[in-house]
């Protein structure tokens, strides 16, 4: 099987960004952006990735797809969407983190990622993942899943694989390079690959 097989059985398999999957439809816009870091948020602890798309998922059901909407909702509101989730064993610890991020967010970006949207450059991701491990709870791998996401709308981050993706990549006998591996990507699906590669390291 030739490396663009492998790839385009990856895709067939696998090839759903867990934005998508959490119900975003990921653009250069203010909203989309700001629900990609809720699921971030969600993310960045010891949970499951199903966990915390189906945790999100509540969360925008709710109406919080906006970091005005997420502050305006009680403490208590936001603690029982995560349980509706699944999201159990840090649901109160996220629900404070949830609200610390929008009002950072609306107070230091205007409610609007784009502001942290790099210039192009080699230390693009970098600058990226500083902004983002600036909001409560996200790390540096945290930070990564955002990069990862976001790759195809912002083309100054891409390519962008994380470890996990690159480690699914050697597995399959995929290259490791992130520039050669983005290559064998179909037009608009680095991010797509980039999940399938993590979902296929977890299993599913």
């Amino acid at each position: 099987m030739s490396r663009r097989d492998t790839v385009r059985d990856l895709l067939e398999e696998h090839g759903t960004t867990y934005a998508v999957a959490a119900g975003i439809t990921l653009r250069d816009k203010p909203a989309p952006l700001y629900q990609l870091l809720v699921l971030t948020t969600l993310s960045a602890t010891r949970i499951s990735a199903d966990v915390a798309v189906a945790a999100a998922r509540e969360l925008f059901a709710a109406g919080w797809r906006t970091p005005a909407a997420m502050r305006e909702a009680t403490w208590q509101q936001r603690v029982d969407a995560l349980g509706r989730g699944g999201y159990r064993r840090y649901d109160e610890s996220t629900a404070t983190a949830l609200e610390r991020g929008a009002v950072r967010l609306l107070d230091t970006y205007g409610g609007d990622l784009r502001r942290i949207r790099p210039e192009p450059g080699a230390d693009a991701v970098e600058r990226v993942v500083e902004a983002v491990t600036s909001f409560p709870r996200i790390g540096p791998v945290g930070a990564r899943i955002f990069v990862r996401e976001v790759q195809d709308v912002w083309p100054e981050v891409r390519p962008c694989f994380d470890d996990r993706a690159l480690a699914s990549a050697r597995r399959l006998g995929l290259p490791t390079d992130p520039a050669e591996l983005a290559e064998l990507a179909p037009r608009g699906r680095v991010a797509d690959l980039a999940a399938a590669l993590v979902r296929a390291d977890l299993g599913g």
